[in-house]
C-alpha cells in the first residue's frame, strides 16, 4: 500500500523515553485534529505518494536502529499500520506518535505507542478516544501538552482519575508560547506527581525548523 510522506529525515528524538537518541523520522501526510498549539500544520496537506519499498529504503540510508513514526495523524492513513509492521520486521525500534483521537488496538504491539491525551486548550478534547487506554502496554507513553493552568488540573484528575501511571509513563509537556516551562515544572512538584516534565530537545536545538 502507498503512503503519503510529508517528510523523512535523520535527526535527534526530542521528546519521550527515547529523547536524544539518533532517530529517523517518517512524518506522514495529514490530519484530521486542529490543535490550538499545533507545530506541524504544513503536514496537513501535500506530500507525496511513496511505496512501502520505497519508505524502508530511504530509512535503510541512515546509520540508525531507531525509527519514529509521526505526522500529522499517521493512522488516519490505513497504509501506516503495515508499515510499522514492516518496519519492526526489519529488525527497527519503531515508536508511533499519535493523536489519542483513532484506535491504536490494531498497532504492532512491537511497536512503542507515544499517544497523546488532548488537554481542553487544544481545542480537541472531545476528540480522544479513552477505549485506548484499555490497549496500552507498559513501554508505551502518554503525552499531555499543557497551555494553562487549567490545562494542568484537567491532566492532574485525569491523571488520578484514571490511574495512568500504572499503565505506562505520563509526560507533560509546555505548550510553546502558551505557559512558562518554569510554572509547569514548579505544579508537578508541588503536587508530587507521579509524571515526567518534558521540554522538545529539538526546538531548544533548532526551533521549529521543518526537518529537526
Amino acid at each position: 500500500m502507498d503512503l503519503r510522506i510529508t517528510e523523512i529525515f535523520h535527526s535527534l528524538q526530542g521528546e519521550a523515553s527515547r529523547v536524544g537518541l539518533p532517530t529517523v523520522f517518517i512524518r506522514l501526510t495529514g490530519c484530521p485534529l486542529r490543535c490550538t498549539w499545533c507545530d506541524t500544520t504544513y503536514s496537513f496537506t501535500g506530500g507525496e505518494m511513496r511505496t512501502q519499498a520505497e519508505v524502508l529504503a530511504e530509512v535503510a540510508k541512515h546509520p540508525v536502529r531507531q525509527v519514529c513514526v509521526t505526522g500529522g495523524e499517521p493512522l488516519a492513513q490505513k497504509a501506516c499500520l503495515p508499515l510499522l509492521t514492516a518496519l519492526c520486521d526489519a529488525g527497527y525500534d519503531v515508536s508511533l506518535e499519535t493523536s489519542g483521537a483513532f484506535d491504536i488496538a490494531p498497532v504492532d504491539p512491537r511497536v512503542a505507542c507515544i499517544m497523546d491525551l488532548k488537554a481542553p486548550d487544544s481545542g480537541e478534547s472531545g476528540k480522544n478516544l479513552w477505549a485506548n487506554l484499555a490497549h496500552l502496554k507498559p513501554k508505551d507513553e502518554i503525552k499531555i501538552v499543557i497551555a494553562s493552568r487549567e490545562d494542568y488540573e484537567w491532566a492532574r484528575e485525569v491523571l488520578q482519575a484514571h490511574q495512568l501511571d500504572s499503565r505506562c509513563a505520563v509526560l507533560f509537556s509546555p505548550a510553546q508560547g502558551s505557559i512558562e516551562p518554569a510554572a509547569l515544572a514548579g505544579w508537578i512538584l508541588e503536587d508530587g506527581l507521579p509524571v515526567r516534565f518534558q521540554l522538545q530537545l529539538h526546538k531548544l536545538l533548532w526551533g521549529n525548523m521543518q526537518g529537526k
